[in-house]
Formats: structure tokens, C-alpha cells, sequence
């Protein structure tokens, strides 16, 4: 059975094709042609044994924790269950319904999705299941600029689909230990967000983001505290922190100079005060990870920020200096 005709062509959105290394296109088509035909059964063989892919709901979350467990990561299920409501994707499960891989994607607005939740238990991970749900997530999501998180496992694979390097995310948790609030802006305040800050915080993460992504900022808001930076009425920066993983993680943080940045950040590290803290910074700001590092936030890991499409972004004006997950940005 042959493969659909444009198989080894993945759209992009007009003009990203001329930011894309020419290596890097001809490694995503020789990547899409090795995608398995379209079967009447979605199986396909795996070591010794048949596994079956199915679109990942609500009901796989269980599936889903049991295989984010396998690899360490922290998610809790609502952790997961927040994903899931947000994107779509795919689980392969074996015979007895034991989950393998996972792949996901978060579209925002109409020409960008971020990939995420990609995870192949270990002893599959040189199987080809990651990268069968992986050609089947960028099919689906053709047209868009794409990101993702790579971790050292997955990026390889990454690579071999035509992502190219942007970035490296730190991963900054422990437990807070109160530090010295730094110096601030004069006219500068905090306060806890309001309905009328909507609109602004949602142009200043449209901005660092580099796509609208509000369906997924109501959904953070909704399980998050939430504070913004105000200076002479307008708002500069906003930071959320939500119960996930070991504890709570700081993210989106969204700010326009490292200053309002680290306010915000000092914050709730201060109001936190002996509790596990996690943020994930793609800034590379010597002062910020330093400050994190003080208030007992280490680097605990990295992984790479990769691109398939144009840099979206933020390099100037408001940038993110804390991610809302991993797999979300």
C-alpha cells in the first residue's frame, strides 16, 4: 500500500520555509516518507508484540500518568488532565492495554502548535513508536510552525524530523528558602490580577509567545494565582503559579525587563517560604537564574527549545522568562 501523495511534504505557513536550514527540510522529508501506510486496524508491530494506537481523551489519563511515571517525570493527573483538555494526540498501548508512547499538540491561533508530552517508556525507546505518533501529530497539524522541548532522549528523533535548535530550557526547582527581595523600579506595583487586565496580558504573552493563545491562558487562569506588574497604569509583566508536580511551578511569567521580572518571581518564592518551587526559563539572563538559584531553585535540568517553521519567540519586548509547562511553553 503506497503512502498518501504528499507524504513527504509538510506544509508550513507562508514565508517560515525560507527561515528553515535546507538540511533541515530535507531531513523532515526523509523523516514523513517513513511513516506506516494508513491500515484498516491502527496496529503496528513493536519488538515481540502488536500495539494499537488510539486518540488520547479524559479516559486515558490513568494510561497516560502510568507512562509519565515511567520516565520519572512528576505530573500528577491533573497535571495531565489539564493537557489533555488543552491539545490533541495519540497513545499506543500494548496488547493488554499497557501505554508505550505518547504524542500530543497544543495549537494556538491558526499557524502554530506546540508539540508535547511525547514520551516512549525506556525499553521502547529505540522501537520507532515515538517517532510513528510523532509523523502522525505533525500531519495533523500541517500548515503550522511548530515547537517543542526536547529532552536529551528525544532529540535525536527531533532532529531526524527536521527541528532545528533554538534554545536551552533550565529547569529551576527546590525548595524556596526566603531571600532578599530585589531592587525595584520607582512607580512599580504588584497586585493580584483583575478582569479588566485580561486583554493586556494577554497582548504581553501573545507578544513573548509568539502566538494568541488565549483558550489555553483562560485555562491556566483558572487553577492559578495570579499577579501582575503595573507602572504608571499600565501593565508590564503578570506571573502565575499553580499547584503541579512535587509541588508548585511558577509559569507563564511574562515580563519586559529582568527587573519586573525578578519581582515577580520574588514574590511568590517569598510567599512560599519553605515549599517546592519549580521554573522553567528559556532566558538567558545571568541575574534571574542567579536570583532563582539563591532563593534555592537550582538548575536541576535542561532541555533544548527546537523550532520546525519560523523563530516565533519573543527576542525583544516583553519575553517569557517562565514557562507554563514544558510541553505547553
Amino acid at each position: 500500500m503506497s503512502l498518501d501523495p504528499d507524504a513527504s511534504e509538510l506544509a508550513l505557513p507562508e514565508g517560515s520555509a525560507a527561515e528553515m536550514p535546507a538540511e533541515a527540510l530535507a531531513r523532515n522529508r526523509a523523516f514523513m516518507r517513513r511513516e506506516a501506510p494508513k491500515l484498516a486496524s491502527d496496529w503496528m508491530q513493536v519488538d515481540i508484540y502488536k500495539a494499537r494506537i488510539e486518540a488520547i481523551d479524559l479516559a486515558m489519563v490513568e494510561r497516560l500518568h502510568e507512562l509519565t511515571v515511567s520516565v520519572f517525570w512528576p505530573h500528577r493527573a491533573p497535571d495531565i488532565a489539564l493537557m489533555v483538555g488543552l491539545g490533541k494526540g495519540y497513545i499506543a498501548l500494548d496488547e493488554i492495554g499497557r501505554p508505550l508512547s505518547s504524542a500530543m499538540g497544543f495549537p494556538s491561533a491558526d499557524d502554530f502548535t506546540m508539540l508535547g508530552m511525547m514520551v516512549t517508556t525506556p525499553r521502547l525507546q529505540a522501537q520507532g513508536t515515538g517517532g510513528r505518533l510523532l509523523r502522525r501529530v505533525m500531519r495533523e497539524h500541517a500548515g503550522r510552525d511548530m515547537r517543542l522541548s526536547a529532552t536529551r532522549e528525544g532529540y535525536r528523533l527531533y532532529e531526524s524530523a527536521g527541528f532545528t535548535p533554538v534554545g536551552l530550557v533550565s529547569q529551576h526547582q527546590g525548595v524556596a528558602r526566603r531571600i532578599r527581595r530585589p531592587d525595584t523600579l520607582p512607580g512599580l506595583v504588584l497586585r493580584p490580577m483583575e478582569p479588566g487586565d485580561l486583554e493586556a496580558v494577554q497582548a504581553l504573552d501573545a507578544h513573548a509567545y509568539g502566538a494568541t493563545r488565549d483558550r489555553i491562558l483562560d485555562a491556566l487562569l483558572a487553577v492559578s494565582e495570579v499577579l501582575v506588574a503595573e507602572r504608571g497604569g499600565a501593565v508590564e509583566g503578570y506571573a502565575m503559579i499553580r499547584n503541579f508536580g512535587k509541588g508548585r511551578v511558577i509559569g507563564p511569567l511574562v515580563a519586559e525587563q529582568d527587573t519586573v521580572a525578578l519581582q515577580l518571581a520574588a514574590e511568590f518564592i517569598l510567599a512560599h517560604e519553605g515549599q517546592f518551587l519549580r521554573l522553567d526559563t528559556i532566558i538567558d539572563s545571568d541575574g534571574f537564574e542567579a536570583f532563582l538559584s539563591a532563593a534555592g531553585l537550582g538548575v536541576y535540568d535542561t532541555v533544548t527549545d527546537m523550532r520546525y517553521g519560523r523563530r516565533r519567540r519573543a527576542l525583544s519586548g516583553p519575553l517569557t522568562y517562565g514557562l507554563a509547562m514544558q510541553s505547553l511553553g
